[in-house]
């Protein structure tokens, strides 16, 4: 196989570019090229679950992206961790498997995305998993390449919290990802025995020996090669050198929400004006690329503890249950290493006449201030209380036409006044479990007090406690050509180039009731079947 000739290049080693490299490869008469501009999956800080708390705030296998300055958080600059490793931000994120709801497909095909309902998708999310946790059944699927779990050590303040919803008239659900989201439950997690199991691991690692697939890492993609009108290949930078990998069929782009529309304007494809503001060459005029982006928005209830039984925390007995853990892991892979911290979720409706629910709680065995980055002395636990389906919408553009220059990302946070009122009424069902009696024997003072009945000092607590959950999407959104901001129709092919095609969370036309890391898989998995169908 001629090493820079492949029939597919796909660009970017995340959830999706894994799913699809490793789908497209199962067939030996093709040759797929995945490069992958961060390094190979082999620290321990990524397979020990617990190792993410300490990675994901740092550079070392992140693009740590800041945004612009935010009105709606008081002027700051929210931080935008996304993985720059093989897996992408399923080697760096917190494991927690969730596929959205059943509205969020159906409404995706009412746009005129056909093929993309919850009926199309339900079948390639079971086709995706190994449900340990659920079993197989009408919703979850068995045998799968990636390992869906419960957690082997869950900390004894689950079932408390699990309590306290109960007694706010959010009750327990069998299975978020099954008929009902409405409810609580302990998190699903993508962890096999007690370790992580990123897109890398369940979909790459297995199948390195393919002689049809090639792998590169550190490849940072600066452009994509085209043809006229047609895509034909990928410019990447490794070692000081500049490479082309020429594709024979197709050149698939998976850099995620902020990657792939910053890949496509580096190549002359976006919003002309913008494009010339920068001196690049415009190859098609596609307005959309980079606009409508949007975020899940969380704010944090954190309180402080004396259980240090039951949580993280900073403090002489904290410390020694972590050695004693590390000892406990590499032996048995239990103990407090096992955690993916985000140990049970919640999903609620702050307006019953929603179709889906619109709050997602998340409790995590530790303060988790500011992404970790501000530490504090001692134990406590906290209560992430996120938007699901913002009104906002935001943009990614080009801060100059160097590729190793990061993006200027805005997800204009609260720019839409709806999402503040929404995320207020959250907050308020967030502080009621947790000030219920179910939690009385955990609680301590809260790091932040927080004035519930008092709707303006809410706001500015929102504002200066609120920032990313880490799911942009929607800067590449999938449309039918009618849509005038649409930049790849529902076969994922970008509008108005040949051979080129967008796989990943970017495709998104909305974003989803829950976490990403699942959907974008399932994104993975839709795309190789349309590819090998040559539709």
């Amino acid at each position: 196989m001629e090493l820079q000739e492949f029939d597919y290049v796909v660009v970017g080693g995340g959830a999706a570019g894994c799913v699809v490299a490793s789908r497209l490869s199962e067939d030996p008469a093709v040759s797929v090229c995945l490069l992958e501009a961060g390094g190979p999956d082999s620290s321990p800080f990524i397979h020990a679950p617990l190792g993410f708390a300490a990675t994901a705030p740092v550079g070392a296998f992140s693009w740590c992206y800041n945004t612009v300055p935010q009105p709606g958080l008081n002027g700051r600059k929210g931080f935008q961790p996304r993985g720059k490793v093989m897996g992408g931000s399923s080697s760096l994120n917190a494991m927690v498997y969730t596929r959205g709801n059943r509205e969020d497909y159906d409404q995706w095909a009412a746009l005129g995305n056909t093929g993309w309902s919850y009926h199309d998708v339900l079948p390639l999310f079971k086709r995706s998993e190994h449900s340990e946790c659920i079993g197989a059944n009408k919703y979850r699927g068995e045998g799968g390449p990636l390992n869906v779990s419960y957690l082997r050590s869950p900390s004894v303040i689950n079932d408390a919290f699990l309590e306290a919803c109960a007694t706010q008239g959010v009750p327990r659900t069998p299975d978020y990802n099954g008929a009902t989201q409405f409810g609580c439950s302990p998190a699903q997690v993508t962890q096999k025995n007690g370790e992580r199991f990123s897109a890398a691991k369940a979909y790459i690692t297995p199948h390195l020996n393919r002689p049809n697939l090639r792998v590169i890492t550190r490849a940072h993609t600066s452009r994509v090669l085209l043809e006229g009108k047609r895509a034909v290949g990928a410019q990447y930078l490794q070692g000081g050198q500049s490479t082309q990998v020429r594709a024979r069929r197709e050149v698939i782009l998976s850099g995620g929400a902020y990657g792939s529309p910053q890949l496509l304007m580096l190549s002359g494809i976006g919003p002309a004006a913008h494009l010339q503001q920068h001196g690049i060459p415009v190859a098609h005029d596609l307005p959309g690329v980079g606009q409508n982006l949007q975020d899940h928005v969380t704010t944090v209830l954190i309180y402080r503890t004396r259980r240090k039984d039951a949580t993280l925390g900073f403090s002489l007995s904290g410390a020694w249950a972590i050695v004693r853990s590390i000892f406990e892991w590499r032996k048995k892979r239990t103990g407090w290493v096992s955690t993916n911290v985000a140990e049970s979720q919640a999903f609620l409706y702050t307006d019953k006449t929603e179709k889906a629910p619109d709050i997602q709680l998340a409790l995590c065995t530790g303060m988790v201030d500011d992404h970790t980055r501000k530490p504090h002395l001692g134990h406590g636990y906290t209560l992430h209380v996120t938007l699901m389906r913002p009104k906002s919408r935001g943009s990614v553009t080009l801060a100059s036409a160097d590729p190793k220059a990061a993006p200027l990302i805005d997800p204009a946070y609260f720019q839409d006044p709806r999402d503040m009122a929404t995320l207020v009424k959250g907050a308020q069902i967030g502080y009621d479990i947790m000030q219920s009696a179910p939690l009385a024997p955990y609680r301590g003072k809260m790091l932040y007090p927080l004035e519930r009945d008092n709707i303006p000092e809410v706001v500015n607590f929102l504002r200066r406690h609120s920032d990313t959950e880490y799911h942009p999407s929607g800067t590449c959104k999938m449309g039918p050509a009618t849509d005038p901001m649409a930049v790849v129709d529902p076969s994922l092919r970008v509008h108005g180039i040949a051979g080129l095609r967008v796989v990943d969370t970017s495709i998104m036309p909305n974003l989803i009731t829950g976490n990403t890391n699942a959907p974008t898989m399932m994104i993975g998995e839709k795309a190789a079947d349309l590819i090998r169908a040559g539709v």
